[in-house]
């Protein structure tokens, strides 16, 4: 059996072409030749060329054919019309942000997308509400078009070794320089579904091997278990034996964690995973601890250059000084809020609580 590979070098294609490999399947990879990983074995064949390219990618591919295509890398849209008549099978990777919403959570009423969102939520549907959202569903509907058994999956957040601009960045470089304390909006208690590497790999491989289950169908991809920010925070400062204070800030405040949150809003975006879970059973290789502890370690070992690409792409200028400053200000501010008295102090309410059960107000009588 023929596989081909479009890219092969980003986080998660070693994952995929050892899991084709040990397949059993003759794997080609077609990619720039830009970036070469220790971690793909020397039988594994190399088509240099610019997947970008439609014609580029014709003449490296000349007459071949391939039983299965996996497309994670290049111009998506000219990539199905090449591979069009030439592959058995073909898988195509994806993102959310084809999603009404995922960009812009405003458009929807109430505002923000629902939680969990499933594949047949509404993707953007018009450019001018989304110019990059709308590009991706567009995408999808070619993919489709040109391929009406193909399988695509749609990746949330990576995390893990080879991420050009790994958002975990921002925190080990803070405790890498010696920080003290990190800004986070709203206790950092919004949630953004993510994926470790390894995990998203392993879901792709599903569908090669579920080839019946997975045609014609599009699927949410990341980890089951979902971490608030700040837990991702705490586990990253834990894995590298530090401590971090947490500086919690209204969002709009919190100007420093604006990386970090990835978008401008406090809104979450959580992917239902039923179907996968339940088309492929598919279920995490990799805890997310763990995975971050792994993310971590990384990072550590192959620092982000300092004002290099990725720290630009993150766009987290890791200024200290006006961090400082707005730390604070911040509790300054807090101390002099007055401390205003309840004639009867609100409790939670205990209307489970069971026979006998009491409010937690000492002050509600």
């Amino acid at each position: 059996m023929k596989a081909l590979v479009i890219g092969g070098t980003g986080p998660t294609g070693h994952f995929i072409v050892n899991g084709l490999v040990s397949r059993g399947y003759q794997v080609a990879m077609l990619h720039t030749g830009r970036h070469e990983l220790d971690e793909i074995p020397p039988t594994v064949e190399h088509i240099h060329t610019d997947p970008f390219s439609e014609d580029a990618l014709r003449g490296a591919l000349g007459s071949r054919t391939f039983d299965l295509t996996i497309a994670a890398y290049g111009r998506l849209r000219r990539i199905v019309e090449v591979m069009a008549g030439r592959t058995g099978r073909f898988i195509s990777i994806g993102g959310t942000p084809a999603y009404r919403g995922y960009m812009n959570p405003t458009v929807l009423r109430p505002q923000g997308m629902p939680v969990p969102t499933a594949e047949d939520a509404p993707t953007v549907p018009v450019e001018d509400e989304d110019p990059k959202g709308w590009r991706v569903a567009q995408t999808e509907q070619a993919v489709f078009e040109r391929h009406p058994e193909a399988t695509h999956f749609r990746y949330p957040f990576l995390y893990g070794p080879y991420q050009i601009a790994p958002r975990e960045w921002c925190v080990v470089r803070r405790i890498l320089d010696g920080r003290r304390s990190i800004i986070l909006p709203e206790d950092g208690l919004s949630l953004c579904h993510s994926g470790y590497v390894e995990n998203a790999a392993h879901a792709v491989l599903l569908a090669v091997d579920r080839s019946d289950a997975s045609k014609g169908q599009i699927y949410n991809c990341g980890d089951e278990h979902l971490l608030t920010l700040r837990q991702m925070v705490e586990v990253i400062a834990q894995a590298l034996g530090y401590e971090l204070e947490i500086v919690s800030m209204p969002w709009q405040f919190a100007i420093p964690a604006r990386p970090m949150m990835a978008q401008p809003w406090t809104t979450h975006r959580v992917l239902d995973l039923t179907r996968i879970k339940t088309h492929l059973g598919y279920t995490d290789v990799v805890p997310p601890e763990q995975g971050l502890a792994l993310t971590a370690h990384w990072l550590r070992d192959h620092p982000l250059e300092r004002g290099g690409t990725g720290e630009k792409i993150l766009q987290d200028p890791f200024d200290y000084r006006a961090e400082d400053e707005l730390v604070t200000a911040w509790k300054a501010l807090c101390e002099k809020m007055p401390r205003v008295k309840f004639e009867r102090e609100p409790g939670y309410t205990a209307t489970y609580s069971g026979p006998g059960g009491k409010p937690r107000s000492s002050s509600w009588q």
